[in-house]
This record gives C-alpha cells, sequence and structure tokens, in this order.
C-alpha cells in the first residue's frame, strides 16, 4: 500500500479534499492532507467541522518554507475574475478582471510560486469553464505556458459537465499536471459514469416553510423574467420539477434563489435547502453545515462537484502508485512509503 501527501489550496469547505480522499479510499491508497490553506472565515469554519482541522489563512502571506513537502498539489483557485458573470459584473463597475484583479485574479501565480518551490509529483487545479475564453484565450495561454514551459510539467486539461453524476448542469475546467514526463504519458482523463440522477434524487422529504418563496418575491421574480423576454433574452428564474437536471448553482444563491426553484402543487415555488445544495454538489448526507444558509448557499455554490474530482483524482492516483520510481525521483522529493499493492 502507498502514502500519498497532498496539499489542499483555496480549499472553501474541502470539496477537492473530500473527491480525493473518497478517490484514495476506492483504491486502497492511503492519504494525508499536510497543509491546506483557506481565507474565508465561514469557510474555515465548515472546513473545521468536517476535517478537525482550521485551515492556514491568505496563502500570499505563507511562505513556501512553511508548507510540507507533498506529492499532489489540490488547488480551485478563485473563479470569479474568470467566469462570465464575473466578467460582466466587473465590467459594468469598471472593475479589473481575471489577472488584472488584484483580490483574486493573480492567486493563479501563488500556486506557480509553490509548484516551482516544492514540486510536487503532481498536480489538480480546478476553474470555471470561461477560464478558457477569457481574454481571447490569453489568460489560459499563459496560465499553460507557465505550467509546461516554466515549470516543465506535462499538462492536460478538460471540461467536464457534472450531470452525469448530479442533477446538475456544471461546466468546469480541470488541469492535471505531472512532473516527470515519462509518467505522465499513462494518464487519461477519465468518462464519467452514466448515472444521470434527477432533481428528485437529492430532494428532501420535509423542508420548512421559510424555504417557500412569499407572494412578493414571486410575483417580482415573474415580472423581472416577462421584462427581459420582451427584450429578447433569457434572464429570469429557473424553474424546475423533481424529472429535471438543474442550472448550475451559484455563490448568488442566497440572494433568491431564482436560478433553481422547485415546483410545489398548489403553492409558490421554493428555493433548495441548505442540504440539498449539499447533495447537488456530491457532498454526503454526513457533511456539517455549521453555518448559516446564507454562508452555506455561498460556500456549496462556490465549491467543486465531489464525484467529479473523485473520478479524477482515482486515475492521477493510479498513475502515481504504478509509477513508485517517479515519485521518488527529482530534486526535491516526499518519500512515499510502499507497503504492498496491486490494482
Amino acid at each position: 500500500m502507498l502514502e500519498i501527501k497532498f496539499i489542499d489550496l483555496f480549499a472553501g469547505i474541502g470539496g477537492t479534499r473530500l473527491g480525493f480522499e473518497q478517490a484514495c479510499k476506492e483504491l486502497g491508497v492511503i492519504c494525508k492532507c499536510v497543509f491546506t490553506s483557506e481565507w474565508d472565515k465561514h469557510a474555515q469554519k465548515t472546513y473545521q467541522a468536517n476535517f478537525g482541522e482550521s485551515p492556514a489563512g491568505d496563502i500570499r502571506s505563507i511562505l513556501s518554507d512553511d508548507i510540507p513537502d507533498h506529492n499532489v498539489l489540490l488547488a480551485g483557485f478563485p473563479c470569479q475574475p474568470f467566469s462570465i458573470a464575473g466578467v460582466s459584473k466587473k465590467n459594468a463597475l469598471k472593475d479589473p478582471h481575471g489577472f488584472a484583479c488584484e483580490k483574486q485574479g493573480n492567486l493563479f501565480f501563488e500556486i506557480e510560486r509553490i509548484i516551482r518551490d516544492k514540486q510536487p509529483e503532481a498536480f489538480l487545479l480546478e476553474n470555471v469553464k470561461h477560464l478558457r475564453r477569457h481574454d481571447k484565450g490569453r489568460t489560459y495561454k499563459i496560465i499553460k505556458q507557465t505550467l509546461e514551459n516554466v515549470l516543465n510539467y506535462s499538462v492536460f486539461d478538460r471540461i467536464y459537465d457534472a450531470k452525469n453524476v448530479v442533477p446538475q448542469h456544471r461546466e468546469r475546467i480541470f488541469i492535471v499536471g505531472f512532473r516527470n514526463a515519462e509518467v505522465a504519458k499513462n494518464f487519461n482523463f477519465p468518462e464519467l459514469p452514466e448515472k444521470n440522477p434527477n432533481l428528485g434524487s437529492i430532494l428532501q422529504k420535509k423542508v420548512a416553510n421559510k424555504y417557500t418563496l412569499s407572494d412578493h418575491l414571486w410575483q417580482y421574480l415573474q415580472e423581472y423574467k416577462e421584462k427581459h423576454r420582451k427584450k429578447g433574452n433569457g434572464f429570469g428564474f429557473g424553474l424546475f420539477s423533481r424529472s429535471d437536471i438543474a442550472r448550475t448553482l451559484s455563490a448568488r444563491y442566497y440572494k433568491d434563489g431564482a436560478e433553481i426553484l422547485i415546483k410545489q402543487r398548489g403553492r409558490n415555488p421554493r428555493r433548495l435547502t441548505p442540504r440539498e445544495c449539499a447533495r447537488l454538489m456530491g457532498f454526503p448526507d454526513t457533511f456539517e453545515i455549521p453555518v448559516s444558509d446564507t454562508q452555506a448557499y455561498r460556500q456549496f455554490g462556490n465549491s467543486v462537484v465531489v464525484p467529479v474530482v473523485c473520478e479524477i483524482s482515482k486515475e492521477i492516483i493510479k498513475v502515481l502508485t504504478t509509477s513508485t520510481n517517479s515519485i521518488r525521483s527529482g530534486k526535491k522529493r516526499t518519500e512515499v512509503v510502499e507497503v504492498a499493492h496491486a490494482f
């Protein structure tokens, strides 16, 4: 059996960690998270409740020497500066986006710093689909050239729609890299299992009345949608039944729940509960939600789909654990303890 040490950057509430640990468990591989970073205090609270540890804060203030050596780096660096909605909002406010966004856009270069200094055997990064097209493709070109030509990693990328494993259209780009080019030849992105669940599979049987829209809010949303329909665009709420697949859950869901409203017989539609949002992202029901509904909606809307991360992680782990020589090679290394292992 092998032990893989990993770090979890821009960890949020730990969805990426959860997927990676589940992959290791399914493959019979021991893994250990040796460092976590997340700046949001509410996300830190949720992370603490579920993993028994509080993440370090802003990665920009953490020296590379203070980060333990590791085999795999996991990071879902902030996507708002590159998302369609995020760019549109910043354009409307005449604020910079992408790498020009000082608060979030340049955090990729913190990942570059840590990969350069710590030399992990592999990494897994996640971001919005629009990252590929942002700034006419120049943003992603810089990212890929940095990973390949500056850091000398073999890099793969693929966009997944999570609808195969959760009842939600959610397209995200995943970027995988390996330090050893020979090892990288054994990697292929997996196909997601064709489960194709519908919303009925994640809905709770009993839901508090507070999640049903008020007459005032429901009237407003209908009028707003009709106004934009007359203008020829599709802005407005999304109304779904148990047999449907939802739109993408976003961090703004806490505002009015308009993107995913559930039909109710004889009543106004309702928003999803935080537990239903957790299920929509593939989190198990054992996952604790110790924060307010508002914070929970933000956290799950910003998170990753756990089963997608799990499937990709399994392929990364298989490559690493069947190529133990590569794990032990290189200037920087983290020794992997091998007892006995077979897939």
